[in-house]
């Protein structure tokens, strides 16, 4: 089995009451892929009180300023070059296991020149041990990008939940969204046992699952205890009927089932030995309008 190294995206949202947001996280997760600096790479001194104040065991990713990819193109003009250097420096103080780079469709580089970028950029990027991950969005490279990638080490970036990497790495990086729109999404534990699965191939020496959804940290927690444990812990103090009302006790009445659907549908609710999408509870509900919570949960009771 693979080493397994589970966490989320930034750990400004994790919040223990008397204690600082980082320690609490990191007491939590084995990793956290540092967001923040897609915008803005933090000064060194910031890295290397963040390093100093997590456990030895606790590792770092980083992202890749967008300004590398969406203004420079990954071209090693002056400015990039310098910003490299910082990238670089700020992975070392961190330790840093994954330096990860987002490459969309609005990026400025031409397909004709996306494998020669990836190569220059590839070939000068150098920090210790930190692996490069990579990962595409709206856009197929061609088989000669992926070609450079695997022969220089690099990772090849997916979400697990709906697509798989290219080729086989020493080391699996996945950045989990899930299907929803705008990240809003959350997983069952039938999806959760998939990515587990999936995460845990002996092909893999090392597995990193980061979670970037609305409930990415709850997400992260249960997929790290059945990892561990072998169990998922239950969502709510509810089961069933109770756990549904639970969930949609934000709803907003009058409204219909498409709208629940919409609003509703990516949640999970506990049942009785599980975790479910509420959808799965909601499309058997019939066509018509709401008034209330009540009147929405009589109507799940008769079916």
């Amino acid at each position: 089995m693979s080493q397994l190294l589970v966490g989320a995206g930034g750990w400004a949202y994790f919040q223990v009451p008397g204690t600082d947001s980082l320690e609490a996280y990191s007491q939590a997760f084995d990793l956290v892929e540092l967001n923040s600096s897609y915008y803005h790479l933090p000064s060194i001194s910031s890295a290397s009180e963040w390093r100093k104040r997590v456990r030895d065991e606790f590792r770092f990713s980083v992202r890749c300023p967008r300004i590398l990819v969406d203004h420079y193109g990954l071209n090693l003009l002056p400015g990039a070059r310098l910003l490299i250097e910082r990238l670089e420096e700020v992975c070392e103080k961190l330790e840093a296991e994954v330096m990860t780079i987002l490459i969309g469709a609005g990026s400025p580089i031409k397909e004709s020149e996306l494998a020669a970028r990836v190569r220059d950029f590839l070939g000068t990027f150098s920090s210790g041990g930190t692996a490069v991950s990579l990962e595409f969005r709206g856009m197929r490279p061609s088989g000669e990008v992926f070609d450079l990638m695997k022969e220089s080490g690099a990772i090849h970036s997916v979400d697990l939940s709906n697509s798989e990497p290219r080729y086989e790495g020493r080391v699996l990086y996945s950045r989990l969204f899930g299907k929803g729109e705008e990240n809003i999404y959350e997983f069952d534990d039938r999806e959760l046992k998939e990515i587990a699965k999936k995460a845990s191939a002996p092909k893999f020496e090392k597995s990193i699952l980061a979670f970037h959804g609305v409930r990415m940290y709850r997400d992260a927690g249960r997929v790290k205890s059945f990892i561990e444990k072998g169990y998922f812990p239950k969502i709510k103090s509810g089961v069933g009927t109770e756990s549904i009302r639970e969930v949609l006790s934000d709803a907003r009445f009058p409204t219909t089932k498409s709208r629940l659907l919409k609003d509703h549908g990516w949640k999970v609710f506990q049942d009785t030995d599980e975790v479910r999408k509420i959808s799965t509870v909601l499309e058997k509900l019939p066509e018509g309008e709401f008034n209330s919570l009540n009147d929405l949960m009589a109507e799940l009771r008769s079916h």
